[in-house]
């Protein structure tokens, strides 16, 4: 293969305390291609791109970009040098507006010293006509839609004349309109000639949008091959290290009688409407419907977090009123959130605060903390969830985003729910992790609790869950089977009242 390459990294290893992230990876980019980088959670993908941002510092191997070896200092030092990355959680000055966003650091100055607004909007327009992006580049950034700040991330990394765009699960909080959009700006940064490095689970896509495809496993390069000589089955093999015959665990939780009863639900400042429907002891409850259409708000308001306009909730023939979680908590409700980054970890502390967090009253004995439980708790939580750590005091932040995931749903499960409502419980997580999230939901199901779930995946609806109802603009369209339903049936109910 004497192609030039536009970016190689060769021998990279990486350790942390107890962990060997990396270990001797190479990975290259031909210029002008998208390189999809694949693997399980905890397979070492991020931890391989955060070496070459220089957020992380390698232990071994060189990194050459262009033809001449880089290291980079920080994130900042990589942009500056062409090499750019739009993460899948946006980190972005919310308050700020899009042009802010997209020069912060970089201000075009006029006269050499002020700020020149005229030229900041000028680029900006420059930049988002060439992208087709619709945005008026005076927006504040917090009134935006995910996909419409990601696109302001990407608009970013072509204003700095990127080389290299590392695409970070991309999709993930897209629309299928959106995410034609986004292919359509891949392919115009590939004929630009831009190396891409485009980081997903979801293998349609992968198939789709890529030329070249890596798979990792356990720190290690396991294969590198042209896309289009790959199919599904031999992905998830590659990954797994095994053929993965069932995508779903067997069901043998047995729904009975209902313990929650809601009716004619609606909220304040929401899309919710009108929404009717009961959940039975031992089921698994699906929510489908396209974005927009009401589904996490239903969530939202069972919980408290949403104020609710009309509507009643009914558990175990007593009528309830949840105001605000903490009333849902004491209630036996618990929320696990779609956006892990913003209403699920704290960041700053290690799992073991991150696990009992929610039922911290367990622990008090004479006012102090009982150490001794949490710590067992912990345990079994870490046991249960099959979590990657290296211990019970690492940081959260430290994990990868499935295993971010299951400490959630530990730290939920801790405080013995007898309603779980989950809002995309395996949004950006793998194969072999979405497994195990799925197995742990039907157990529940099988402790006879309650199991509410919203996903944008019809396969993981009708594969996990016991009936689904469908929403439509803020109302129930319609309820199907899950074990008779069919896609279409559900995406006709899903398009009624748009």
């Amino acid at each position: 293969m004497g192609e030039k390459m536009l970016l190689e990294m060769k021998g990279i290893s990486k350790e942390f305390p107890g962990v060997k992230a990396l270990d001797n990876v190479s990975f290259s980019v031909r210029p002008g291609t998208v390189h999809a980088l694949m693997g399980e959670n905890g397979a070492g993908k991020s931890t391989l791109m955060k070496c070459l941002f220089g957020i992380y510092y390698k232990d071994a191997g060189t990194i050459i970009l262009d033809g001449k070896e880089v290291n980079f200092k920080s994130s900042k030092e990589a942009l500056e040098n062409g090499v750019a990355m739009v993460h899948q959680e946006l980190n972005q000055a919310l308050t700020r507006s899009v042009q802010d966003n997209l020069w912060l650091g970089r201000y075009p100055k006029a006269a050499g010293f002020v700020v020149s607004e005229s030229q900041m909007k000028k680029k900006t327009k420059e930049i988002f006509d060439e992208l087709n992006v619709k945005v008026d580049p005076k927006t504040i950034m917090s009134t935006m839609s995910v996909s419409q700040r990601q696109m302001v991330e990407i608009a970013k990394a072509v204003s700095y004349n990127s080389k290299i765009i590392v695409f970070d699960e991309p999709t993930s909080s897209l629309t299928e309109v959106e995410v034609e959009h986004l292919f359509k700006i891949i392919n115009m940064l590939k004929s630009k000639g831009c190396g891409i490095i485009y980081i997903s689970h979801k293998m349609e896509e992968i198939l789709r949008i890529s030329d070249d495809v890596t798979i990792m496993r356990d720190g290690t390069w396991v294969a590198t091959r042209p896309a289009k000589d790959l199919t599904m089955d031999e992905i998830i093999k590659l990954m797994v290290g095994r053929e993965l015959t069932n995508r779903f665990p067997e069901k043998t939780n047995k729904p009975s009688e209902v313990i929650l009863d809601v009716k004619n639900l609606s909220g304040k400042y929401t899309r919710l409407k009108d929404a009717t429907f009961q959940l039975r002891k031992g089921e698994v409850l699906g929510i489908a419907g396209l974005d927009g259409s009401g589904r996490t708000e239903v969530l939202e308001n069972l919980f408290g977090s949403m104020t609710k306009d009309g509507g009643t909730i009914t558990l175990h023939g007593k009528q309830i009123e949840n105001r605000n979680p903490k009333d849902a908590i004491k209630n036996g409700f618990a929320l696990i959130t779609e956006e892990r980054r913003a209403t699920g970890i704290f960041g700053v502390l290690d799992i073991r605060n991150n696990t009992v967090i929610s039922s911290l009253k367990n622990y008090k004995k004479f006012g102090m903390l009982n150490d001794k439980k949490m710590k067992q708790d912990t345990d079994w939580s870490i046991k249960a969830m099959h979590i990657k750590t290296p211990s019970q005091n690492t940081k959260i932040r430290a994990l990868s985003g499935g295993n971010q995931q299951k400490v959630i749903i530990g730290r939920w499960l801790l405080t013995q729910p007898e309603v779980l409502l989950l809002d995309e419980p395996t949004r950006g997580i793998d194969v072999g992790a979405k497994y195990e999230i799925y197995q742990l939901i039907l157990d529940l199901a099988n402790q006879e609790k309650g199991v509410i779930m919203v996903s944008s995946e019809m396969p993981e609806l009708l594969g996990v869950c016991d009936r689904i109802i469908v929403m439509s603009g803020g109302r129930v369209a319609g309820e199907v089977d899950a074990k008779t339903a069919t896609q279409e049936e559900i995406l006709t109910l899903a398009a009624k009242y748009v």
